[in-house]
């Protein structure tokens, strides 16, 4: 903004005598968890299927509970991630995973050290996806 123009609404303010109504400010639409997902995960795109695949984008249960498998009640939140065989190592890294951003950053991590391999059981879902099919020329 030129500072005339600044000024001039500084001043404006200033010496307005007359009450006038507050201004009204939208706030900002809220994210939903899959905007997120496909936010964070913009780089790979196959884990947006897979945490479609594994959670329908859900981080948390009806009753505010973090959300768990109906196959494996040890896979958590939106990218399913074992309690058993990665809590331990989420917490040495200083990551929770029973929260969203913990636990895609977990997802990332787990991604990046082994690919797709952590959420094999679900490829009968995902791996039929553009995204894989893509993932997987990438790989050749």
């Amino acid at each position: 903004m030129p500072f005339t123009v600044g000024l001039a609404l500084a001043l404006s303010a200033a010496f307005n005598t007359q009450a006038t109504e507050p201004a009204l400010q939208t706030a900002p639409q809220a994210q939903t968890l899959k905007e997120y997902v496909v936010e964070y995960f913009a780089d790979q795109p196959i884990m947006v299927d897979i945490a479609q695949c594994e959670s329908h984008f859900r981080q948390f249960n009806k009753n505010g509970a973090v959300y768990r498998g109906t196959k494996n009640n040890q896979d958590v939140g939106v990218m399913q991630i074992n309690e058993h065989y990665h809590l331990d190592t989420a917490k040495k890294m200083g990551i929770d995973i029973y929260t969203i951003p913990g636990n895609v950053a977990y997802a990332r991590y787990l991604f990046e050290k082994e690919g797709t391999v952590p959420w094999a059981s679900s490829e009968a879902c995902w791996g039929k996806t553009q995204n894989a099919k893509v993932l997987a020329l990438a790989s050749k």
